[in-house]
């Protein structure tokens, strides 16, 4: 008898939607499953990697062979499956009977679709399948009108404000994410009313297929059954699955750039104050990285959407570990001496002098 097939699962969605937080707690409660994890990072820095690693549920850096942790820290995984990604899946696929699910957490810039037209490669078709696409949104940064659904909206946003020539790549993206899905976790729904959720899942429902199941969610607790074994087969249907890119035979991510700054942070609300007022004045989209706090002896995570922004202590510094405050900033048009001499600037400031927020 030939060996099974792994189920793969492809999980989706824009960036800072909170895919890291629900593979997080995915592995937490993997109730016995072996998974493997292939976890994709826009950015130098590999940041959603460092965070898995500090998870403490066994994503070792310097584990055995069998590398639970998979990162590719060299763009849009879509974008480099013929370099990077068909090694790892031979690999994958070699030690199949120790795997009983494969977890794939796609670049927030990703395009889904070539992801799972990749699986119909006959090395990966004989091992692997596509078991579902899972696509994360944001809730709130939707019901905040993030993703017009006009266009002839968009356009006039966009003739308006000049800093706004990125909404219509990233709405079709968002668009795009959504047209491949087999479920949709619609995230951090404690942070709408009623009124705005129902016109985030018309927004959604307006670009999935029909039977498209939604579900709620908030920190990333959905349970394992809902999010793995739904044998949808992806890579025999995603060819009928129409997104806005069908007819580029390449795409790319010219228009995002990706920063990184290494700073003395004083305080964290100085730190958050000095981020809201870089993001306002410059096009940002997403912050995330580790923070070294004065006399902290736990590291902290920071990450943020927009104006948005989240922090937390997640694991002890370790014995001789460098204590140095790093962040990656991802947006268009981004001058990292820029970015590094403003934030310099602002934690600068006396305690006293105010920060714009």
């Amino acid at each position: 008898m030939p060996s099974r097939k792994i189920p793969a699962t492809i999980v989706t969605g824009f960036l800072g939607s909170g895919k890291t937080t629900l593979l997080r707690h995915l592995l937490a409660n993997a109730q016995g499953r072996r998974i493997a994890v292939i976890v994709n990072e826009f950015g130098e820095l590999g940041i959603d990697g460092e965070i898995m690693r500090g998870c403490g549920i066994g994503c070792d850096e310097n584990g055995d062979d069998n590398g639970q942790l998979f990162e590719l820290a060299n763009g849009c995984l879509c974008c480099t499956v013929q370099e990077e990604f068909a090694p790892v899946m031979e690999m994958l696929a070699a030690r199949r009977d120790q795997i009983d699910h494969l977890v794939i957490e796609t670049s927030g810039l990703a395009l889904p679709k070539p992801l799972v037209q990749a699986f119909q490669w006959p090395a990966l078709r004989n091992a692997f399948t596509v078991d579902a696409v899972v696509t994360v949104v944001d809730a709130p940064a939707v019901a905040a009108g993030d993703f017009a659904d006009d266009p002839v909206a968009v356009d006039a946003q966009r003739r308006a404000d000049e800093n706004l020539d990125h909404d219509s790549p990233l709405h079709e993206l968002f668009e795009d994410q959504l047209a491949t899905a087999d479920l949709v976790v619609v995230h951090k729904t404690d942070g709408v009313s009623a009124a705005e959720l129902a016109t985030v899942e018309a927004a959604i429902r307006a670009e999935t297929l029909p039977g498209v199941k939604l579900v709620h969610a908030q920190h990333g607790r959905v349970d394992i059954d809902v999010l793995l074994g739904l044998q949808r087969a992806v890579e025999d249907q995603i060819d009928q699955r129409k997104t806005h890119h069908d007819e580029e035979e390449d795409h790319d991510h010219d228009a995002f750039d990706s920063a990184q700054v290494a700073l003395d942070v004083p305080d964290r609300e100085r730190l958050l104050a000095a981020l809201r007022d870089l993001v306002a004045r410059h096009e940002i989209y997403r912050v995330k990285g580790f923070v070294a706090l004065p006399g902290a002896a736990m590291r902290l995570v920071v990450q943020g959407v927009g104006g948005r922004f989240d922090s937390y202590f997640d694991r002890p510094w370790g014995f001789g570990e460098n204590r140095q405050s790093r962040l990656v900033l991802i947006g268009s048009e981004l001058d990292e001496a820029v970015l590094q001499a403003e934030l310099e600037a602002a934690l600068a400031l006396p305690a006293s002098s105010p920060v714009t927020a």
